[in-house]
């Protein structure tokens, strides 16, 4: 996957005090992504953008759009891109 389809796949980080919270509890990050994308899109997506391999990933579909929650190996590499993608 290139990075200019990655770019249309995942939308943006999604910052809210309970997503927030997400991070540091649960080692997820949440985003905002393209309403069609499937999560397999989703995992190499993040694997191309931020280089991190994603453990697993959960959707929801809200009033927002589509959220993706993609859960990392541990704490650190949650923090890590988190602060990469300027969440903290």
């Amino acid at each position: 996957m290139n990075v200019e389809t990655a770019t249309k796949i995942i939308l943006r980080p999604y910052v809210t005090e309970k997503t927030f919270a997400l991070v540091e509890n649960e080692q997820k990050i949440c985003f905002l992504v393209e309403k069609e994308a499937t999560k397999p899109e989703i995992k190499e997506a993040v694997k191309t953008l931020y280089n991190e391999d994603a453990v697993t990933i959960d959707t929801a579909r809200t009033i927002y759009g589509k959220k993706a929650f993609v859960k990392f190996n541990s704490p650190d590499k949650a923090r890590d891109l988190a602060n990469k993608v300027g969440m903290m």
